[in-house]
C-alpha cells in the first residue's frame, strides 16, 4: 500500500506493507503530475513500513527512473534497512536528481526544506 501527497513542488509517499506495481503506477502519475504543475519536483519516500517489493516494481523504477531523470531536483529516502539504502544509491545512477538517506523523517524533510 502506498499513501502519497503533493503539496507545492514536494511529492510525499509512504509505502506500508508490500510496495505493488499498482502502488507504483500510482505513485508514477503523482509524479507526472506534480512535474506538470511544478516542474522538477521534490520527493520524500519513506520507506521505513515497508516489508517487502514485487520485482516488478523494481524494474519499473528503473524503467521510470531513467525517462524521467531530469525530473527531480532532490529525492530524501527515509529508511532504516541497508537494502533500502543500498537501493537508494543504486538510484542515482539513473537519475540526475540529488538522493540523500535519512533514518528519520524530520531530518529528510529539513533536508528538502533547505
Amino acid at each position: 500500500m502506498i499513501n502519497i501527497s503533493i503539496s507545492g513542488n514536494t511529492v510525499r509517499a509512504a509505502v506500508l506493507g508490500e510496495f505493488t506495481l499498482a502502488d507504483y503506477r500510482e505513485f508514477e502519475q503523482t509524479i507526472l503530475y506534480g512535474v506538470k504543475l511544478e516542474g522538477r519536483v521534490n520527493l520524500l519516500l519513506d520507506l521505513r513500513d515497508m516489508l517487502k517489493f514485487t520485482v516488478d516494481v523494481a524494474w519499473e523504477e528503473i524503467s521510470f527512473g531513467r525517462a524521467h531523470a531530469a525530473d527531480f531536483a532532490r529525492v530524501a529516502v527515509v529508511a532504516q534497512s541497508q537494502w533500502m539504502i543500498w537501493s537508494a544509491w543504486v538510484t542515482r545512477l539513473f537519475v540526475e536528481a540529488q538522493i540523500q538517506v535519512f533514518e528519520d523523517l524530520e531530518g529528510a524533510e529539513n533536508w528538502l526544506a533547505e
